[in-house]
């Protein structure tokens, strides 16, 4: 019998033995549960935040939207008190097992299963946390929970056989939730400390550390005192680890809990409407027609132009991953490598906060303050302010909201016109008030926008892009998507024109009103001034002062339709634009983007370099995906332009940009061209320097929204500054390679008047820079 006993024994420890081992093959396998593919295991965490980054090697921001806002960081640049302090807690004898702690595995099982000692500690190494982290789902049955154990054991042994232990810390860190949309470590130790992995400190190391045994229990935002005491728990496992010292415990315990917290958000950082433009680029699908209203055939018509001609226009749909499908920037870990230089992208904010916020912002409210049409100018009447607001109401989310909950016309407008409480922006912060839906349109109407880009001419590198004031309440972007009417920094295409056609600045026209016949019609342009009204006068004079009747003479002796096809090859995509004498004043729309890769042409003989945004985009791994090259297209004889940076030139030396020189005391070889519309209702300014083209416009939400006063609406007063203020800051840095003496590459002695005499000079004044077109 007892011989019996023992066989029986004997043989159900032989299939306990073998049951297990059927099971563990099993799990293996994938017969039992869920077991990752192999590729799986060789890349286990696929899910990582695009990076965009600045030439000079700054990261700007990255793409997440909503989702895990995770950022790899390899091994090396993580703090080694970082790695301390997990494996001290964690997993002691990390670096001793295989993926399975025997040791703690039994002492979890006496002590918690058996004694029921809820301190005795897990048996779950660092390996086992990934594996569960990675491929582990919730248990929903006893089951479920019974096998959950021994798949963990089974991927984490596998981990170990294919990664070494630093990658396996990283991978853990990596993927870890710290909360707050901080995922991963390098997204933590920004947001907890504002610093990066590599510079935490010990106790900054060993909070952190401290969130991996329950993120949400030991939050240190929300919970300060239970998340210190959880820190100091951490700091005795690093000393009983042998990391630190007792001596080392008693300083950093008594230290408070110091955080710089501060939640990672896309519209925050610099360059927030160039990352989302560039995110709406990449991103974009092939042009469909049927997808487009018909009242933006343009955009359809810009956006296929775009298709065709830009490899990184639809990036990421163009292209395919090795598995066949698309590029996700949200998940794939990209690197893009952007043009835009991080220095030069903070002065061009600066400047346009300065000039905008500080100085006009508060003169237009000075003026509008007494409109009773406000914001709106005094000229309309209160029937064609309703209208104008009566399309901005059904243009808002809320209309849209009462509509489909089934509202009327009459109580959606009657809820516009309800007092009721919200928040408001200022620029000193959100102010808690009481006003009307319909009042808060009309507030956020009274802000003046603008635009401004920074183009290098010979490669078309944007360096600079400054699409608003404030991404998160005004996110319209006008550099890129904004088109306005341009007025006269239409001219010098016109007079580009003229060049390709026999004239030379020098060449001399009628200083008088004259009256055209345009269609049929009798036209007349008007002027802002009767200088040397009479008189003969040069080209170089006419640009210089941005005359109107010089513009409307050259525009009778060359064709219209020719005059189209050029602004077409200067890179401008309206197709609204239709030839007519009044083209050569500047009614059509056009973007600040399109403004300044066409004035390149000018400084880089006769070549236009289109705007170029990104010049290489990497993998997760560093792989290089796609490098992208400049897109010139020679648009006008290098004489010619020549010819045009000439008479760009005295615009500055003695036209209606001489401010640059009296004002804002800029000494270096400088040209551009200034531009105002009807009624001041935009501003715009191009700057050229022998390295950087600049475009910028001031305005209004609505045209109707402008100071009437020129001396404040003009493109010298609303325009110029940003771009003054922003180059007298690119020269004084001197890490830029910026010079007040570097000079325009025109060969020694080109003449651009070879047959003809110099004209007069007349300085701004502001009574002669008014520019007006019918």
């Amino acid at each position: 019998m007892r011989k019996l006993f023992v066989y029986f024994l004997w043989t159900l420890l032989t299939l306990t033995v073998l049951s297990v081992a059927g099971a563990f093959y099993a799990i293996d396998k994938g017969w039992i549960g869920y077991m990752p593919p192999i590729e799986d295991l060789q890349n286990p965490i696929s899910r990582f935040a695009t990076q965009i980054y600045s030439s000079d090697g700054k990261l700007l921001g990255t793409w997440n939207y909503n989702r895990e806002n995770r950022v790899m960081v390899d091994y090396n640049k993580i703090a080694p008190s970082l790695i301390q302090a997990l494996v001290a807690t964690e997993d002691v004898r990390f670096y001793d097992h295989s993926g399975i702690d025997f040791i703690a595995l039994g002492r979890a099982i006496v002590k918690r299963g058996i004694l029921g000692q809820k301190s005795a500690g897990g048996g779950s190494t660092i390996t086992q946390q990934l594996a569960k982290q990675l491929y582990s789902e919730q248990a929903h049955s006893t089951v479920e929970r019974l096998l959950q154990k021994p798949i963990e054991w089974v991927i984490a042994v596998k981990l170990e056989r294919t990664y070494t232990k630093d990658e396996i810390i990283t991978m853990y860190l990596n993927y870890f939730d710290f909360l707050h949309n901080a995922v991963g470590i390098k997204t933590a130790a920004n947001t907890y400390f504002s610093k990066e992995p590599k510079d935490l400190s010990i106790t900054e190391s060993a909070t952190l550390v401290g969130l991996c045994k329950n993120p949400s229990y030991f939050n240190p935002v929300r919970n300060p005192e239970r998340s210190r005491d959880r820190r100091n728990v951490v700091l005795m496992q690093m000393v009983k680890a042998g990391y630190i010292t007792e001596a080392d415990y008693d300083k950093y315990s008594k230290q408070p809990l110091t955080l710089k917290f501060h939640v990672a958000d896309h519209k925050e950082g610099l360059a927030q409407y160039f990352r989302e433009y560039l995110r709406q680029y990449m991103t974009a699908k092939k042009p469909i027609r049927a997808n487009y209203p018909s009242w933006n055939m343009a955009k359809f018509i810009t956006d296929s132009i775009n298709w065709e001609s830009d490899p990184l226009y639809g990036w990421c749909n163009k292209n395919k991953k090795r598995d066949g499908g698309a590029y996700n920037i949200y998940t794939d870990g990209l690197k893009v490598y952007t043009t835009i230089d991080s220095r030069m992208q903070e002065y061009a904010e600066k400047a346009a906060y300065q000039h905008v916020v500080k100085f006009l912002q508060p003169a237009f409210e000075r003026e509008v303050g007494s409109r009773k049409n406000a914001p709106y100018s005094s000229n309309l009447t209160p029937a064609q302010v309703d209208q104008i607001l009566n399309r901005s109401i059904r243009q808002c989310e809320r209309y849209r909201v009462l509509r489909e909950s089934g509202a009327s016309e009459d109580e959606i407008y009657r809820s516009f016109r309800t007092k009721t409480k919200m928040s408001v922006f200022t620029y000193h912060g959100e102010v808690d008030t009481t006003m009307t839906p319909l009042d808060s349109i009309k507030y956020y109407k009274s802000f003046l926008r603008t635009g401004f880009v920074s183009v290098c001419p010979q490669n078309g590198y944007v360096k600079a892009y400054v699409g608003g004031l404030n991404y998160e309440h005004f996110a319209y972007d006008m550099v890129m998507e904004g088109r306005r009417q341009v007025g006269s920094t239409i001219k010098p295409y016109l007079y580009s024109l003229a060049m390709e056609n026999g004239f030379t600045p020098c060449d001399e026209a009628p200083n008088v009103q004259q009256t055209y016949i345009v269609a049929g019609q009798p036209w007349t342009p008007r002027n802002g001034s009767k200088a040397r009204y009479g008189e003969m006068v040069t080209l170089k004079w006419g640009l210089q002062q941005s005359n109107n009747w010089i513009s409307a003479y050259l525009m009778s002796k060359l064709n219209p339709q020719a005059f189209v096809d050029l602004l077409h090859e200067y890179g401008i995509r309206n197709p609204d634009i239709h030839p007519s004498m009044a083209l050569c004043l500047g009614p059509c729309d056009i973007s600040v983007g399109e403004m300044a890769s066409a004035y390149t042409a000018f400084v880089n003989h006769g070549i236009r370099a289109a705007c170029m945004f990104v010049t290489k985009i990497e993998d997760a791994d560093g792989n290089v995906l796609a490098q992208f090259q400049p897109r010139l297209n020679e648009v006008i004889s290098e004489e010619s332009a020549h010819k045009m940076l000439y008479m760009l030139r005295n615009v500055v030396d003695g036209g209606t940009a001489s401010r640059l020189r009296f004002k804002y005391n800029l000494t270096g070889q400088l040209a551009g061209k200034t531009g105002t519309t009807n009624n001041n209702s935009d501003a715009w300014f191009v700057g050229l320097t022998p390295q950087l083209v600049n475009a910028c416009w001031v305005g209004g939400d609505d045209r109707d929204i402008h100071f009437n006063s020129m001396a404040m609406g003009q493109g010298a007063s609303g325009a110029l500054p940003i771009f003054a203020l922003y180059m007298q800051q690119v020269y004084k840095d001197y890490r830029l390679g910026y010079s007040e003496s570097d000079v325009f590459d025109v060969p020694a002695g080109f003449d651009p008047c070879p047959m003809g005499g110099e004209g007069g000079s007349e300085s701004e004044s502001e009574n002669d820079i008014e520019e007006i077109f019918e």
